[in-house]
């Protein structure tokens, strides 16, 4: 009897053959570390500028934002490349859908961390950030309005990242555009802010809770208010002069750091769960919060609020070394771009 040939598959295929369909479940909700980057490298330069820290390293964590920026920025347009439908199955995702714009709001808060480095390089950035996002808003509020399959349990925090993240545009807007365009942005996400927090409330109160992997998005609330915050100062400096603090603006900041006290004291629910991807929804929440008690601290001069900035900057740096470490692990242990991401 002839032997049949044997099939010889090298190392190299055997690697490539498994990397395909990695790369196929390459989540877009990996951009949501980009913006914890970011954000930490924007509250340290605040920090470093109206704190007088003794000490720089905003400049290292730029270039490392925009390095993991670009690194999964390339993944992605690879996995848009080779597997479409992959990407167009997350576009129809209920939950998945609105992490696409933290596309757009990662090249916002590079425009935002450029703004005293380099002009020209902030405007680019901020033309195609407000812009894409602009378009992602219209696209996501379309889909959610011609849907007939969206239940009350598919609403999470995760939903305030593309209407709400029409508050940051005018962080540099008002240094790059007409600032009639920053209002624009601005009121857009107020508004929807106020209406996404009643119906999340409804659904969080009346409702079966959020499963546990979700569990880490709640840190998203603190965001809307603590970026609004610094919005409304950079719009009200830019249209009255010497403008320091109202009301409105004590408003946004208290209520953001009441709702960090509300998920902080809920502690123990979020260290008993085991790490997903969505564990980087508490970094960028927390950068928010960072900032603005830093912008707090420099308005008023109190020492609480100086305490309060060192204190939630030094916690910003822990919790961002641990979720470094944390997705590292996850990667080598492939925990990390598999079918039920």
């Amino acid at each position: 009897m002839m032997e049949q040939p044997s099939i010889h598959v090298s190392t190299g295929d055997q690697s490539r053959a498994a990397a395909r369909p990695r790369l196929q479940y390459f989540p877009i909700s990996f951009f949501a570390a980009v913006l914890g980057l970011t954000g930490t490298t924007i509250a340290f330069q605040r920090a470093e500028r109206l704190l007088a820290l003794p000490f720089a390293v905003s400049g290292v964590l730029l270039v490392a934002s925009l390095a993991v920026f670009l690194a999964i920025a390339t993944l992605y347009a690879l996995k848009a490349a080779r597997h479409p439908d992959a990407v167009k199955r997350e576009f129809a995702h209920p939950i998945k859908i609105n992490f696409f714009p933290t596309i757009s709001i990662s090249l916002l808060l590079f425009s935002i961390a450029f703004m005293r480095l380099n002009s020209d390089v902030s405007r680019a950035f901020w033309i195609a950030g407000a812009a894409a996002h602009l378009v992602f808003t219209v696209a996501i509020l379309s889909a959610w309005m011609q849907r007939t399959t969206l239940q009350i349990q598919h609403i999470n925090p995760a939903w305030f990242i593309p209407m709400v993240g029409n508050i940051i545009v005018p962080i540099a807007g008002v240094e790059h555009a007409p600032v009639e365009i920053s209002w624009f942005f601005f009121s857009i996400g107020l508004i929807f802010w106020l209406a996404l927090l009643i119906l999340f409330l409804y659904r969080i109160i009346f409702h079966s809770p959020l499963p546990e992997r979700l569990m880490p998005t709640l840190f998203i609330m603190i965001a809307p208010p603590a970026i609004g915050f610094i919005s409304y100062l950079r719009l009200m400096e830019r249209e009255v002069s010497g403008f320091e603090l109202d009301g409105f603006a004590r408003i946004l900041y208290y209520f953001a750091l009441f709702i960090f006290v509300v998920l902080l004291v809920q502690y123990r629910q979020f260290i008993k769960i085991p790490f997903y991807l969505s564990w980087w929804a508490y970094s960028f929440p927390m950068a928010a919060i960072t900032i603005a008690t830093v912008l707090m601290a420099s308005k008023t001069n109190m020492l609480f609020f100086q305490g309060l900035a060192y204190v939630l900057l030094i916690a910003l740096t822990a919790l961002i070394a641990v979720l470094i470490f944390r997705t590292i692990s996850a990667i080598v242990q492939r925990k990390i771009c598999v079918e039920d991401e």
